[in-house]
């Protein structure tokens, strides 16, 4: 159906053609943002493509363009995920939640127009609520950046303009949860009191930390992907992974994965906790702005033989529930920190750290990330709407 709104036509898309112009859309809007990092064209469309992204095995997806004559002003997608309905209430998501994001306007009226259609089209389907933005799945890039716009996201990080915080709140939409990453130094040692809980714990017998084994990777990936909805089971937002999303993002991770990166910290020889870090390859994405060819193929390939990175980004940590109100959780947490922060520095060159994203509310988390002395640098922010 198309929708006419004065001079602007919004219209669902159905052809391959109108997937790319979605795509394109972007890298025009954000062309002149030196802080915006341009994804890989083959990735944007994979995101938003069904049968590719695993995603849209349990999600019914709307995208809409929005035209002035004949040109592309602006883009949205409309979602509902029927895992995250699934989850209880309580916990953010719920029956009767869904989302819009990959929010992009050319202005204000056409944020709004689209924003309002994505509303409607969620209230066709039985929605009584909206969580946005979201790009697509909580997993991927959640929130609106609302501080820390002068410097540019980590990998698998978002980053929109300022000016789309004011329309998504010009519209009545209220913030329902922050997410922080922070960042600090990791070529300075950690505070005594932390390097202490670290050498206790490296004297305990019961603890190994170790880093991830490439040669099983589907094993070691499937392990912390485990791990990980165990642990996050009853965070805010939680949506478990399905088997076809672990399969999809260990492809994803593997080209990035090193194995000194990425901890397993067994207990008694049970694997109880993981944290996972990644090389932050925005620093080598960001001159192609977008495009591997005809020469950026080969500066990736070279960097991914060999990155030489200024940040390391840690995007997923956790620790089983049964150890969750223990010392031994943030011991292991710093034990995995302080290996991974050692092999970060005197292998890759790195100088800093970002750890996040980390719910505002998620005390356990903030608490250690305050501790070796790591501060804010980026607020994203999720708002509702009932609809």
């Amino acid at each position: 159906m198309i929708v006419a709104k004065a001079d602007l036509f919004i219209t669902p898309v159905e052809t391959k053609a109108e997937r790319a112009a979605f795509v394109d859309l972007a890298y025009r809007l954000n062309a002149d943002d030196p802080a915006w990092v341009a994804p890989l064209r083959m990735e944007a469309l994979e995101l938003i493509t069904p049968g590719k992204n695993p995603f849209f095995d349990h999600a019914d997806v709307q995208l809409f363009l929005a035209r002035r004559g004949d040109a592309v002003v602006g883009r949205i997608s409309a979602h509902i995920d029927h895992l995250a309905t699934a989850q209880p209430a309580e916990q953010g998501m719920g029956p009767g939640t869904g989302n819009w994001g990959l929010l992009e306007a050319e202005d204000e009226a056409v944020a709004q127009a689209l924003i309002g259609r994505a509303e409607e089209w969620l209230r066709e389907k039985g929605m009584t609520r909206v969580l946005a933005p979201l790009s697509m799945s909580i997993w991927e890039e959640p929130g609106q950046l609302t501080r820390g716009f002068d410097h540019s996201p980590t990998v698998m990080m978002g980053h929109q303009p300022q000016r789309y915080q004011h329309y998504i709140e010009a519209l009545e939409y209220k913030p329902a949860k922050l997410l922080n990453t922070y960042e600090l130094d990791i070529t300075m040692p950690f505070p005594p009191l932390i390097e202490r809980i670290i050498q206790s714990g490296e004297r305990n017998a019961k603890i190994r930390i170790r880093g991830v084994d490439k040669s099983r990777f589907d094993a070691e990936a499937a392990l912390i992907l485990h791990i990980l909805n165990d642990a996050w089971s009853d965070n805010w937002g939680f949506v478990p992974f399905t088997d076809r999303e672990i399969a999809y993002a260990g492809k994803k991770f593997k080209p990035i994965v090193r194995e000194d990166l990425i901890m397993i910290a067994e207990y008694e020889g049970q694997p109880v906790a993981f944290m996972m870090t990644l090389p932050d390859m925005n620093e080598v994405l960001k001159p192609m702005r977008g495009k591997l060819f005809p020469f950026g193929w080969i500066k990736l390939l070279a960097w991914l033989r060999k990155p030489k990175v200024r940040t390391m980004r840690v995007p997923l940590m956790g620790v089983v529930k049964q150890h969750q109100s223990s010392r031994l959780a943030s011991q292991l947490a710093f034990m995995m920190i302080e290996f991974i922060r050692r092999n970060a520095v005197t292998r890759y060159g790195a100088t800093r750290g970002e750890i996040g994203w980390i719910l505002d509310d998620n005390q356990g988390m903030n608490a250690i990330a305050q501790a070796i002395d790591s501060h804010v640098n980026k607020e994203y922010t999720i708002y509702a709407k009932a609809l």
